[in-house]
């Protein structure tokens, strides 16, 4: 069962806004299903957890926000991230055996494995017209900062972002998973930038605070110290893949007579591989015929 968690909290004046996650258990069941190397799981992870973070700020209940890493630089290739508006999230490395390195104070490499040379893309689709669709340029490749410069670039929020992920040095396995989107509204003064800049100056890393023991909420509590807190809202999130067989169905039934047939392979079956949970899906030719009666049918 899941003790994932994030949590929306303001400041009682209106002028800050902050979104907090831990998002463990998420990081540790994506790793698993992608089987990534110790690096890949990093970089996966810091980006379903901003994913989440900003997935939960969408107000329409069948909305969805995709996250996409796109860099002719890194090793990893591409990493997408998708979140709902309840903040669960799924996601996939298009390479995710990516060899892993290390920075010289043996924390890992993201920058160097998703690189610099790419762009951040982030698609919102409100479940109906035309989704919205936001791009910039990479800074650094370890993905809070480039965040934090898209909010700051594409939408002039001034934006802290912090995610991390602390694997076991010997294992690798997920340790800790979490991070905070921190906004300033537009009742922000100068005194009130002076002092959450402050804060942030000399706050921990979100994994040491998490293996201290703070919950998200201390968490929150703690990036806007000298500014009275309320509590938005709470919810548990998880990492949740919305494939099924029916959609896959759908899917075909888009397609001309000659390409369903022509789906199937050798075997006999047609497969259909979902990228966010690694299931796949099987029709044989006798499924396969059927469904095109079916799209005939409701001609």
């Amino acid at each position: 069962m899941s003790h994932d968690h994030i949590i929306r909290c303001i400041t009682s004046d209106g002028a800050v806004v902050i979104t907090a996650a831990d998002t463990t258990e998420i990081v540790h069941t994506a790793a698993r299903i992608h089987r990534t190397s110790p690096v890949a799981t990093a970089a996966l992870g810091r980006l379903l957890t901003g994913a989440s973070l900003m997935g939960i700020q969408l107000k329409h209940k069948d909305a969805s926000i995709t996250l996409q890493i796109r860099t002719s630089d890194g090793t990893l290739d591409s990493v997408v991230a998708v979140s709902d508006s309840m903040g669960n999230v799924r996601g996939y490395v298009n390479n995710p055996d990516c060899p892993t390195t290390y920075h010289e104070n043996g924390k890992l490499n993201v920058g160097k494995a998703v690189g610099k040379d790419g762009v951040l893309s982030v698609l919102r689709d409100f479940g109906s017209g035309d989704p919205y669709n936001g791009m910039v340029p990479l800074i650094s490749g370890e993905i809070a900062e480039d965040i934090t410069s898209y909010f700051a670039s594409s939408e002039q929020i001034p934006t802290v972002c912090a995610l991390g992920v602390l694997l076991d040095k010997e294992t690798h396995q997920v340790l800790l998973s979490g991070g905070f989107l921190l906004q300033l509204l537009p009742g922000a003064d100068s005194s009130t930038i002076e002092t959450i800049e402050k804060n942030i100056s000399s706050l921990e890393p979100v994994t040491t605070m998490l293996a201290k023991g703070y919950d998200i909420q201390k968490i929150c509590e703690t990036a806007l110290a000298g500014f009275e807190v309320e509590v938005l809202d709470e919810s548990p999130i998880e990492y949740r893949c919305n494939c099924s067989r029916q959609k896959v169905e759908n899917a075909f039934l888009m397609m001309s007579d000659e390409d369903i047939r022509s789906s199937a392979e050798e075997s006999g079956h047609a497969e259909a591989f979902c990228h966010f949970c690694r299931k796949i899906y099987r029709f044989s030719k006798t499924e396969l015929e059927a469904l095109i009666e079916q799209k005939h049918s409701s001609e």
